[in-house]
């Protein structure tokens, strides 16, 4: 079994936990409390640091970070397509499931979309219901609502 590590970013809207191993990124999850991270992490955990960094002060728009995803085959499918929402816009549900060639999944790229383990990295906050309501986020709606506004603002000519 691979060795896992764990290190804390403290962003604007709330303490991030990012797990992997020597693999990868495995989660990225909004936590209560900081806390210290492991003393020695790999490579890839801190780039995933730096950038995250970079993402928060409106330096990054899109993430290359080594991850370790554990999921479904169509799991994958969707969050590969989550990563092709541009910086600052929205898709729905819908939306992204006719862009993976199956617009009868909306419910299914639901579920997909919330088990996202690596969140802002594949930017799940980005997809939407077809009414223009948030829907869920696993880090709340607060977050979600911040995320696409600090994207708003940044975006801007």
């Amino acid at each position: 079994m691979d060795k896992e590590y764990r290190a804390c970013y403290v962003s604007p809207i709330g303490p991030l936990e990012i797990k992997g191993t020597d693999k990868g990124v495995e989660s990225l999850h909004f936590v209560e409390k900081k806390f210290k991270s492991d003393s020695s992490i790999p490579a890839h955990m801190k780039d995933c640091l730096f950038q995250l960094d970079e993402y928060f002060k409106g330096k990054r728009k899109t993430f290359k970070v080594k991850l370790q995803l554990q999921g479904t085959e169509f799991q994958k499918k969707v969050w590969k397509q989550l990563m092709q929402i541009p910086y600052a816009k929205t898709l729905s549900y819908k939306e992204v499931a006719q862009a993976i060639g199956n617009e009868k999944a909306v419910r299914a790229v639901g579920g997909a979309n919330g088990r996202n383990h690596v969140g802002i990295i594949i930017p799940c906050h980005r997809v939407i219901a077809h009414d223009g309501t948030l829907g869920g986020f696993g880090g709340g709606l607060w977050r979600k609502e911040w995320l696409l506004n600090h994207e708003k603002k940044i975006a801007k000519p």
